[in-house]
């Protein structure tokens, strides 16, 4: 059975033209972008920057450290083109994370008694879904720091 990520484009890309993949040991980094003119970074990468439309816009790979800065539970299934589980739709928790330069919108892979405001919380993958010829999909996501960890 082979895994792959949701969408390569989100991610760093390495030296070998792709990016890390999910059963590397360590989760890939998210690539954002960053503007020459104002320095205002984003996630996903675009074009063109939101705030000043002047400057270029360069890679810019985010930290895989943040703080959870709003979050809720999403209790209904996502619109397509998303796919629910064959077995149904199960809550998730989903909120922004503040990793400094930007805040960035992802599955939250944290207990519901331990997710809170202000929580430390790290880079990860989840799964997505599973394709029809069987290859599993995973998606970024960010779940509790544990004590000490760097």
């Amino acid at each position: 059975m082979s895994t792959r990520l949701v969408d390569e484009s989100l991610f760093e890309i390495q030296e070998y033209g792709t990016a890390r993949r999910p059963d590397d040991g360590e989760p890939p980094r998210l690539e954002g972008a960053r503007c020459s003119g104002c320095a205002t970074v984003v996630f996903p990468r675009q074009d063109s920057c939101p705030r000043c439309s002047e400057g270029t816009m360069s890679a810019q790979v985010l930290p895989v450290r943040g703080r959870v800065w709003s979050w809720t539970r999403q209790a209904f299934p996502p619109k397509p083109p998303y796919r629910t589980p064959a077995d149904g739709h199960l809550p998730y928790h989903v909120g922004y994370v503040d990793l400094g330069e930007v805040l960035v919108e992802a599955l939250l892979t944290v207990p519901r008694t331990e997710i809170r405001i202000g929580l430390p919380v790290r880079l990860t993958t989840a799964p997505a879904y599973r394709e029809d010829n069987g290859t599993d999909v995973v998606t970024f996501a960010f779940r509790a720091e544990r004590e000490g960890e760097r």
